[in-house]
């Protein structure tokens, strides 16, 4: 709340992990600052730890349980369980598509647009639809309307079904991917993303409590930050 309090805090956190970065490097062997290049400062990769036994024991249970489990399959799953295709319907009096077509049109078109490989890519592979198909149902059955409804249905869905006493309870529980929005500089906010190239911030979409369907408003809060 207070903006003062706010940059004092942050430049003395700035002073100390620069003043620690300047007394570090001379005697650090795995760090060492280059006279010419883009990349000035050259840092030698950490040594790979062994991964957990438990991770690879988790592994072989889900690989056994679903193996060669698709991102599509997953969907298709969730709809079949909470049927959230129900919220897509046409913006249109009249409905010549039969329900079990439309949805799998929708599922396409949802599996398309949500990994950003695209409706023309979707479509070329073997899911027995066009582009033509594909792009008529976007524009008359998916709106934003629709799409927070069907979010709603299944981000509801997983907080029935979390198990609060292995998890526990969390301010956040949902989130979408990240979007990198450019920045100035001076913004303290500002950071150099080496993923996706240049400075900027990551926005995320965090969600605990979603209301009713009928409720446009959602229970969510803007966070910055880049991924972990």
């Amino acid at each position: 709340m207070d903006a003062g309090e706010f940059v004092a805090a942050l430049q003395k956190q700035m002073r100390a992990e620069l003043t620690n970065l300047n007394t570090s490097i001379p005697k650090n062997d795995k760090v060492k600052l280059l006279s010419t290049g883009k990349n000035r400062i050259s840092i030698t990769p950490l040594t790979k730890q062994p991964e957990p036994v438990n991770i690879n024991r988790l592994k072989g249970e889900i690989q056994s349980s679903w193996p060669m489990t698709s991102l599509l399959d997953i969907l298709k799953e969730a709809d079949l369980r909470i049927d959230f295709t129900d919220c897509f319907q046409a913006q249109r009096t009249s409905e010549r598509l039969s329900r079990d077509e439309l949805q799998r049109r929708l599922l396409i078109a949802l599996f398309g647009m949500g990994t950003n490989t695209g409706l023309k890519r979707v479509s070329a592979s073997r899911t027995g639809f066009s582009y033509k198909e594909l792009l008529h149902t976007r524009r008359f059955y998916i709106n934003k309307q629709s799409m927070r409804q069907a979010i709603s249905k299944v981000v509801n869905t997983i907080f029935k079904a979390r198990h609060v006493h292995l998890w526990g309870e969390g301010t956040t529980s949902c989130a979408s991917d990240s979007k990198k929005f450019g920045s100035w500089d001076q913004n303290l906010m500002t950071e150099w993303h080496i993923r996706y190239g240049g400075r900027g911030v990551m926005i995320y979409w965090h969600v605990e409590k979603i209301p009713p369907v009928s409720t446009p408003n959602l229970n969510a809060a803007l966070h910055l930050k880049w991924p972990v």
